[in-house]
């Protein structure tokens, strides 16, 4: 019965280990107080799970760039929205708008992106 409830315990850490990660994932750890906008310039278009990534070069005050990171929720969702692999082009100009990650890293969960030709599609937001 000991081994029997011993395997029982293993199984019930097992899983328990499994499944965090996958609850901790649902959540973009942002900081939701604060709407970030970020300019740039497309250096990639990643069309994945479990999130659509675009890599943005940006342009600060100062001349220096840097690259951000700016994504959206799995494909299906997108999708839903009207987006398509195709959508985003490296080369292409955009603006991004979201709420960055709240330990500073240039992360950006997108509410919507505004177009050069000022179209706006939404990601997350209406």
């Amino acid at each position: 019965m000991a081994k029997h409830l011993s395997a029982n315990a293993v199984a019930c850490v097992v899983l328990a280990l499994a499944t965090a990660p996958l609850a901790a994932h649902h959540r973009w750890p942002v900081d939701r107080s604060d709407l970030v906008t970020v300019n740039g310039t497309v250096l990639d278009f990643v069309w994945g799970n479990p999130h659509p990534m675009i890599t943005l070069e940006v342009r600060n005050d100062d001349g220096s760039t840097e690259e951000w990171q700016i994504g959206g929720p799995a494909l299906n969702r997108m999708e839903a929205k009207g987006w398509t692999p195709a959508t985003v082009r490296p080369g292409d100009t955009l603006t991004g708008i979201g709420y960055q990650f709240q330990d500073g890293q240039r992360i950006i969960r997108l509410e919507r992106v505004l177009f050069a030709d000022g179209s706006e599609m939404p990601v997350y937001g209406d």
